[in-house]
């Protein structure tokens, strides 16, 4: 792997960045230039089209030997980024051509941790169908579950008890999702949780008023 010194790489970069497909494909078309050429954070030219939603840009690097699988020196990379931009055709894409489902940051952020912190749920219909783990955990362990009902993000949450997702897993400071809810006072996350069986007194031992006073927040909204 060499690092973005050449103006060639800084040019390959740069067009990934903007998504100039025309300045790309000429750079990797003069041969003097690494594909996985990494800048001082160690990102490729793959993972900026990728985050920045540069379909063409993605394609034509992947078609041409980019790989999927060259992680950022925070552990994260191109399926990452466009898991959290909910970027779908990207996400297929990077799959598609062997990007793993699962590859995690160094903190054990997922692809499918990251769609379901910013509530992109058709992003996450992929990734779960791909194989990704539902039930992976952070270095906190934090799970997808949780951070769903931490953001209040509900038809997410629904989806994610509907696979399977685990509604009293608990995190290592002793919080679970139903916790977090009653918390953050998101009284349809607190209902649907009751309704798949969390156990009100586990972990936090989250009091029956939070939980009753969230239930009022949802009935208010509802």
């Amino acid at each position: 792997m060499s690092l973005k010194d050449s103006p060639s790489d800084q040019q390959l970069h740069l067009a990934a960045l903007q998504g100039n497909i025309d300045l790309l494909k000429r750079t990797l078309d003069g041969g003097r230039v690494h594909i996985d050429s990494q800048d001082k954070e160690g990102t490729t030219p793959l993972i900026l089209a990728a985050a920045n939603n540069h379909y063409g840009c993605v394609k034509e690097l992947l078609e041409q030997g980019a790989s999927p699988h060259i992680r950022r020196h925070t552990g994260t990379c191109a399926l990452f980024f466009a898991a959290q931009g909910g970027f779908l055709d990207i996400v297929k894409l990077l799959l598609d051509k062997g990007a793993p489902v699962d590859i995690p940051s160094h903190d054990g952020g997922t692809p499918l941790f990251v769609a379901c912190q910013c509530n992109h749920l058709a992003v996450v219909r992929e990734l779960l169908g791909r194989g990704a783990d539902i039930h992976a955990t952070m270095g906190d362990g934090a799970t997808p579950l949780f951070i769903a009902a931490q953001n209040g993000h509900c038809k997410l949450l629904r989806f994610l008890l509907s696979k399977g997702a685990n509604e009293n897993q608990i995190r290592k400071d002793r919080a679970t999702p139903l916790w977090i809810a009653s918390q953050m006072g998101h009284g349809d996350i607190v209902r649907e949780l009751l309704d798949a069986g969390a156990q009100v007194d586990a972990a936090r031992e989250v009091s029956h008023v939070v939980v009753h006073q969230s239930m009022n927040i949802w009935n208010c909204v509802a």
